[in-house]
C-alpha cells in the first residue's frame, strides 16, 4: 500500500511537471516526498535497496501521469489556448505568496533582493534566446545530442529545486511544444538524450541544491522568486478575446484558489 501511495504521488508530480509554472519540486513537498526524494538520491549507496524501491515507484508514476496528461495539455494548448495559459498563471501567481514567505524568514537583508534580481534577468535572458536553441534541438547530429543532454542537465536543477517549473524550464528553452510533441510520439532520439542529461543532473545538483536551501534559504528561495516572476512574463499570452475572457478569468481564479489549498494543506 505505502509503494501504491509513492506511485500515485508519482502521477499527481509527473503531471505537475507538464504544466509551465508549477513545480515538480513545490508539489514533492506538498505530497510530503520531498525531503525524502533528495535524502534518496544524495545518500544512494547507503541503503541502496530502500531507495530504489522509493525512487522506482515515484518514478514508475511520474512517467504514467506525463504519459497519460502530455496529450490532454497538448489537446488543450491547441484548442483552448487562452484559458489553459491562465489556469497556469492562476497557479504561478497562486504560488508567489508561498515562495516569498519562504524568502523573507528569518533576519531580512537588502542584498537577499540581488539574487531575486539574478533569477528574474537569468528566465528573461534565456528567452531572448529560444529561437537559437529551437534551431539547435531541430538539428541532428553529435552537436543536437550534446545540446540536449546539456538540456537535461539544466531541466534537472527544475525537477529538483522547489519553485522552479520543469516544463516553464522547456518553454524558456524553447523546448516546451518540441518536447511535448517528443512524448506523444515517443520520439526516443530526441528524448533519450535530455533523459541522459536530467539523470546527470540530478546526481550532480542534489547535494548542491540541498546544502543551498539548508545553509542560504533567503538567498535561495530570492532566486526561486525571480525565476518564478521571470515565468509570468514568458507565460502571459496576452489579453484573451471577447469570446475567451470569461473562461480565462474562471480558470485562472481556479488555478490560484487550487495552489492557494494546497498550499495551505501543506503548510497546516
Amino acid at each position: 500500500m505505502n509503494n501504491l501511495k509513492h506511485v500515485i504521488k508519482g502521477i499527481i508530480i509527473g503531471i505537475a511537471t507538464l504544466v509551465p509554472g508549477v513545480s515538480g519540486g513545490t508539489m514533492a513537498i506538498i505530497l510530503g516526498v520531498y525531503d525524502d526524494m533528495i535524502h534518496a538520491v544524495g545518500s544512494f549507496f547507503k541503503n541502496i535497496k530502500k531507495n530504489i524501491v522509493f525512487l522506482g515507484t515515484l518514478g514508475v508514476g511520474g512517467v504514467i501521469g506525463i504519459a497519460l496528461f502530455s496529450r490532454v495539455i497538448e489537446y488543450g494548448l491547441e484548442h483552448f489556448k487562452y484559458p489553459i495559459v491562465y489556469l497556469f498563471l492562476g497557479i504561478i501567481i497562486g504560488g508567489i505568496p508561498v515562495l516569498y514567505k519562504r524568502a523573507t524568514t528569518g533576519k531580512k537583508k537588502m542584498s537577499d533582493y540581488i539574487y531575486f534580481i539574478v533569477g528574474l534577468l537569468l528566465i528573461v535572458g534565456m528567452s531572448l534566446y529560444n529561437v537559437t536553441i529551437v534551431n539547435l534541438a531541430s538539428s541532428t547530429g553529435i552537436w543536437n545530442f550534446i545540446f540536449l543532454i546539456v538540456a537535461g542537465i539544466i531541466i534537472a536543477v527544475a525537477l529538483i529545486l522547489p519553485g522552479i517549473s520543469t516544463s516553464f524550464m522547456l518553454l524558456a528553452l524553447g523546448l516546451y511544444d518540441i518536447t511535448l510533441k517528443a512524448i506523444n510520439t515517443v520520439d526516443i532520439p530526441f528524448l533519450l538524450p535530455i533523459v541522459i542529461g536530467a539523470a546527470l543532473g540530478v546526481i550532480g545538483t542534489t547535494k548542491v541544491l540541498e546544502n543551498l536551501l539548508n545553509n542560504k534559504p533567503r538567498q535561495t528561495y530570492m532566486l526561486i522568486l525571480g525565476f518564478v516572476v521571470g515565468s509570468i512574463i514568458e507565460v502571459f499570452p496576452g489579453i484573451p478575446t471577447s469570446f475567451n475572457i470569461l473562461y480565462s478569468i474562471i480558470t485562472f481564479v481556479i488555478g490560484y484558489l487550487l495552489i492557494q489549498f494546497m498550499s495551505k494543506k501543506y503548510s497546516d
